[in-house]
C-alpha cells in the first residue's frame, strides 16, 4: 500500500441535498457562527466549541484541519447545503487507521438544521465515501451513551451496536462517560 499523504480522491462529493468538503482557508466566518449558534447543544459531548471563541479561532481550526486533510491524517469534510454557503455542520473521518484502512465518523450539527435529516443524510455519504473511495473495510461511529440524537443517527444509518465501553472517557463536565460503539464493516 502506498502511503496515505500519496493518495489520491476527490476533495468534494454531493449528496441529494449536500455538498461535502474539506476544508478550505476562509471557512472560519461561516464555522464560527454556526458554533456560537450551536455551543450549548455541543457543549455537553464535545470540548472543543469553547475554543471557537473569535472568528479567528474558526478560521486556525478549518486551516488545521486542511493540513490535516492535505496529510490524510484526518478527514474533517464541511456540510454545505448544496448552492449556499451555509454550513450544515461538519463530519469527517478521523481515528484513522489506513494498514485496515478503518476510520471512525465523527458529526454535528448546526443548531438551526436539526431534526431534518442533514447528518444522517452526511453520515450515509461519508460512508460510501470510505468504503467505495478509500476502500474501508472497518468504519465506526462512538458516542456518549447518554447523547441519543448521535445514537438515533448512527442507527438510521444502518450501523450495527457492538457494544458499551462503560468509563471509557472522561466528559467535559469531568466525570466518567461510556461510550455506545457502532460499526459497519465490509
Amino acid at each position: 500500500m502506498k502511503p496515505p499523504i500519496l493518495m489520491d480522491f476527490p476533495e468534494s462529493f454531493e449528496t441529494e441535498r449536500l455538498l461535502i468538503r474539506s476544508p478550505l482557508f476562509g471557512d472560519g466566518r461561516e464555522m464560527h457562527a454556526a458554533v456560537r449558534e450551536s455551543i450549548e447543544e455541543l457543549t455537553p459531548w464535545m470540548a472543543w466549541p469553547k475554543e471557537h471563541r473569535t472568528v479567528d479561532d474558526s478560521e486556525a481550526s478549518s486551516r488545521r484541519a486542511r493540513v490535516a486533510f492535505l496529510g490524510r491524517s484526518e478527514l474533517r469534510l464541511h456540510l454545505y447545503l448544496k448552492g449556499t454557503d451555509t454550513l450544515v455542520g461538519s463530519s469527517g473521518l478521523q481515528g484513522i487507521d489506513w494498514d485496515v484502512p478503518k476510520f471512525e465518523i465523527g458529526y454535528w450539527c448546526r443548531t438551526g438544521f436539526t431534526g431534518r435529516g442533514y447528518i444522517t443524510e452526511a453520515v450515509l455519504g461519508i460512508t460510501a465515501f470510505a468504503f467505495d473511495t478509500l476502500g474501508a473495510r472497518r468504519v465506526e461511529i462512538r458516542c456518549d451513551s447518554r447523547n441519543l440524537p448521535s445514537a438515533r443517527v448512527a442507527e438510521r444509518a444502518g450501523y450495527l451496536l457492538e457494544g458499551e465501553l462503560r468509563n471509557n472517557e472522561v466528559g467535559t463536565d469531568g466525570e466518567p462517560r461510556d461510550i455506545l460503539t457502532y460499526a459497519m464493516t465490509q
